[in-house]
């Protein structure tokens, strides 16, 4: 007999803790909207039906899993048809890319994304190397220039080539927060007829997603980066001009048209749905609350701590999403700073595979050395923060940083 307790950890501890911990690291992941969670939680009792059932208690499912994808695609501008309910957006692009490149009918053997590109992108397109396609990555604007870290555009019309049968370009960066000019890329892609896919797991619930105005062949999101549940994200299929054909990667019962099998999870997907419509009508009422509560932690951290440096772009809404900082620090490596101030939750720019620590991607594309990188930290401000947290977060930095300065020395 095994006896284990599912309450979390750090809920144990905050019961003895007085001082409450402060979350800024939206970027990662997002605490479930609440609205989000009262309206899930039917579908975990009472509303059970399986909806691919052809019964009462199936069709009930069915209504509102259909519902919410409307819903879903009305926030962006496009159609329910167009929407794949996927487990998040690693498989969103895994099917956009893998499924699309894979098509019998696709003959074209060239692919074209970016050095900065999450993982989740790029090891997928390492993987198609080895079955014979040709990858091309261009850079990203340097550091020190007011859009670092967005696309090289020039270089990006350059590596597209009338053999190229993709383009993958993310839409706001994970790290760095910018914010790459969609519109334009798009345009590079319609000149030569490739698709274009985009990550846009931090886009989404952050900044306007228009999909009308912005041609996108196939879009992946995940609900956790924008207050919904985990394990729930979708892919926006042939949002423009072009037809878009898709080799699934997941058969079984021929759900969602067969191009992704698999019992479809009514709670998850009402989550998605509600989650979205919330963190939109609050982009849409008070877009500037979240930006000012960053430059606010900007302020407080430079005014207390000499010589800091912002990693990528200027703070511009046009080219930086509005809850991001990467801050580069003088002399502290960053996971140094985030292990001695466990009372503030955010990431360093270092990312840890086993026991060795390796430097951002991200941060190196953008011509940072690997030292420059590890003395990194990135902050996600969100929509749940308050400016007295922003305020005593940056206090306790500050305090925390000349600490360890003086044990340093």
């Amino acid at each position: 007999m095994f006896l284990f307790s599912l309450q979390p950890k750090k809920a144990i501890e905050s019961q003895q803790n007085e001082r409450a911990v402060i979350y800024l690291d939206n970027h990662a992941t997002t605490p479930c909207d609440p609205v989000a969670i009262e309206k899930m939680l039917p579908w975990f009792g009472e509303c059970f039906g399986n909806p691919h059932s052809s019964h009462h208690a199936g069709q009930v499912a069915s209504d509102a899993i259909h519902r919410s994808i409307d819903i879903i695609a009305s926030l962006i501008n496009t159609v329910g048809e167009k929407v794949i309910v996927t487990s998040g957006a690693t498989e969103s692009n895994q099917l956009a890319i893998r499924g699309a490149v894979t098509h019998p009918r696709q003959k074209r053997k060239h692919l074209v994304s970016v050095t900065s590109e999450h993982p989740a992108v790029l090891d997928v397109l390492k993987d198609l190397e080895n079955d014979g396609f040709k990858v091309t990555l261009v850079p990203v604007v340097p550091q020190g220039r007011a859009n670092a870290g967005t696309v090289d555009l020039d270089c990006l019309a350059s590596a597209i080539t009338d053999e190229t049968a993709l383009v993958s370009v993310m839409w706001a960066n994970n790290e760095t927060g910018a914010i790459n000019p969609m519109a334009q890329v798009s345009a590079l892609c319609s000149r030569h007829g490739c698709l274009l896919h985009s990550d846009a797991t931090q886009a989404i619930g952050r900044i306007p997603v228009d999909l009308e105005a912005v041609k996108i062949d196939l879009l992946s999101a995940t609900a956790h980066k924008f207050y919904g549940p985990k394990g729930t994200g979708f892919l926006v299929v042939g949002a423009g001009d072009r037809r878009v054909r898709l080799r699934p990667q997941m058969l079984g019962g021929g759900q969602q048209a067969g191009l992704r099998s698999g019992t479809m999870n009514p709670a998850g997907i009402v989550g998605m749905a509600t989650a979205l419509e919330q963190s939109i009508n609050d982009l849409r009422s008070d877009p500037k609350r979240v930006t000012k509560m960053r430059d606010s932690l900007w302020s407080l951290l430079s005014s207390g701590l000499q010589g800091l440096t912002l990693n990528g772009s200027n703070l511009a809404e046009e080219v930086r999403l509005g809850g991001n900082l990467n801050l580069q620090l003088p002399e502290i490596e960053g996971q140094a700073w985030m292990s001695s101030s466990p009372d503030v939750l955010f990431s360093s720019g270092s990312a840890c595979s086993g026991h060795e620590a390796t430097a951002s991607h991200v941060l190196t594309s953008l011509g940072l050395s690997d030292a420059e990188a590890r003395r990194s930290v990135r902050f996600g401000i969100g929509r749940f923060n308050t400016q007295s947290e922003i305020e005593s977060a940056a206090e306790y930095l500050v305090e925390n940083y000349l600490k360890l300065l003086r044990i340093q020395s």
